[in-house]
């Protein structure tokens, strides 16, 4: 048989390989603002921290060639990142969203500069688990290779939701996102609560990078981000504040992605730049759905965007 046989069944197929590939930058993302957001505060800056961790995976893959010493690498990136955004967005009558746009501005600066000498080496990437090898197609055998960075964001959806849920640190984060002065009165560290949530969501938003330079699509440039580490916060309202429906929504969006790229494999050629902007256009509805000053947001943590 040959790939051509496939047909029209190609494009639910290249949805799904699209999925596949495409949901893991948006799901570590979209876990770390999550997780940012349950303590009261607002992480624009995780578009720069994503691009830091795209390169600073990249250039430890290259230079030790070890891709899983590289995610390592990216994830302290999105560390030191976030103790500056903790410690900056904390200080009195200081706003989230002018912190968050100066991190983003400074996150990208530093992965531009350092990362100029890496654009053209070829980095080793991240093994594939390879689920489609039952199939005498091609077409199904690379649509079936799933990042192990995937399975992990998918645990890690899971246990997030549990530690909100059920351990007394999930309380608190809770307790701080909620009423910062009810949590001071119960004698919990305001101050200390946040900055490890925020540095904890920096640091999931640098393996997210590492998942766009090291898996797909593999490769270091300027452009690599595409501006999801901002969609990451619509996807994040989208998702009420839930961790897991942060996976569902992940997948969603990360399936969007992959509709202009499937369309133009079967020859459909109009619109195709339509097609493409599904995410952003997606965010939009998202931003304009859930502006409305009449609307009270389930799940959304008291002291969101206030400077208490």
């Amino acid at each position: 048989m040959t790939d051509d046989s496939l047909g029209w069944m190609s494009v639910p197929l290249a949805i799904v390989a699209g999925t596949l590939r495409g949901s893991a930058p948006f799901l570590f993302v979209s876990l770390g603002e999550c997780l940012t957001e349950k303590s009261g505060k607002i992480n624009l800056g995780l578009e720069g921290t994503l691009l830091t961790g795209a390169m600073t995976a990249y250039a430890v893959s290259y230079l030790t060639q070890s891709p899983w010493f590289g995610v390592l690498v990216a994830g302290l990136a999105g560390v030191g990142l976030g103790l500056i955004h903790a410690w900056l967005s904390q200080r009195p009558r200081v706003s989230d969203v002018a912190v968050g746009i100066a991190m983003i501005i400074f996150g990208s600066g530093i992965a531009f500069f350092f990362g100029k000498a890496f654009i053209q080496p070829k980095a080793i990437p991240l093994p594939v688990l390879e689920w489609g090898n039952w199939s005498s197609y091609s077409q199904v055998q690379s649509a079936l290779k799933v990042s192990p960075l995937l399975l992990i964001g998918i645990v890690i959806a899971f246990v997030m939701q549990w530690f909100f849920s059920s351990t007394r640190w999930g309380l608190y984060i809770r307790a701080v996102g909620d009423s910062p002065s009810a949590a001071r009165a119960m004698g919990i560290s305001v101050v200390g609560v946040r900055t490890c949530a925020i540095v904890a969501g920096s640091f999931l938003a640098g393996i997210g990078g590492a998942s766009l330079s090291l898996y797909y699509p593999g490769l270091w440039s300027e452009r690599i981000s595409s501006g999801q580490g901002l969609m990451a916060v619509a996807l994040v309202i989208f998702a009420r504040w839930q961790p897991v429906q942060c996976l569902w929504a992940s997948l969603l969006f990360g399936g969007a992605q992959a509709i202009g790229p499937a369309l133009q494999a079967v020859g459909i050629t109009s619109y195709y730049y339509l097609f493409n902007a599904a995410p952003y256009i997606m965010t939009l509805i998202i931003t304009i759905a859930t502006c409305s000053p009449r609307r009270t947001l389930t799940g959304s943590p008291g002291a969101l965007g206030t400077n208490e």
